[in-house]
């Protein structure tokens, strides 16, 4: 699993969040691995990409990763 997230900080820094996951589950469904590589990387709010709710017409439109 890939995603990004941005979030600021109690002093209004804001951050873009690079998040790479691999999961392993069992035959029962139960996850038996996981491992989580997380990159944070200081943004301006100027280079916010996400500014509240997406729309629904954008729901299950990809954003390219940059």
């Amino acid at each position: 699993m890939r995603f990004q997230y941005e979030s600021h900080d109690h002093d209004g820094q804001w951050w873009r969040s690079y998040w790479n996951e691999l999961w392993e589950f069992d035959e029962q469904g139960l996850m038996l691995r996981r491992e989580a590589s997380i990159n944070d990387v200081p943004i301006t709010e100027a280079e916010r990409r996400f500014k509240g709710p997406r729309p629904a017409d954008e729901h299950g439109t990809e954003i390219p990763l940059q």
